[in-house]
């Protein structure tokens, strides 16, 4: 539909494909990786991962997606374009990593893996890093540094309500 819109009304369009994303202000029960993994860590509570934990995803700091749609958005390309952090990992390496940078004493559990779960998820961006000259920039561990601090205000918070 808006590629329909560009060649046939001429509308200035961009289509961005965003990939798994993380920062400050995702809700604590939206159901993905991180958001859940944080407030577990923080309050000691073990980590649910689903499966083995084997199954990867690529996950990219806001900052830089909205730095990708940016660039995309003052470009004169129309077609799809790919904007994510490549960088794979395992959800239990992510889920160790996150224990790790909250300092908790949290444990892993595990539940069965959903029926139709993908084992792999990681975005293809090579054409955004030759068209518009984009990368993630930011560090998976300086995100979640980030990310775990605004948590960790946002409990602090609740408390003194």
């Amino acid at each position: 539909m808006t590629m329909a819109y560009y060649r046939y009304e001429h509308v200035d369009t961009h289509i961005v494909r965003i990939f798994n994303t993380f920062g400050p202000r995702m809700r604590p029960n939206d159901g993905r990786a991180i958001p859940t993994f944080i407030p577990q860590a923080l309050r000691g509570e073990p980590l649910t991962i689903f499966g083995d934990g084997s199954q990867t995803q690529s996950f990219c700091y806001v900052d830089d997606l909205i730095e990708g749609i940016y660039r995309l958005m003052m470009s004169d390309y129309h077609e799809p374009v790919n904007i994510g952090n490549p960088h794979e990992m395992t959800i239990k390496e992510m889920a160790q990593l996150v224990i790790k940078l909250a300092d908790s004493s949290s444990e892993l559990v595990t539940k069965p893996l959903p029926e139709n779960d993908p084992k792999v998820r990681q975005p293809d961006t090579r054409l955004a890093n030759q068209l518009l000259d984009w990368q993630a920039g930011i560090s998976i561990e300086a995100g979640l540094k980030r990310t775990i601090d605004w948590y960790r205000k946002l409990f602090a918070d609740d408390k003194t309500s």
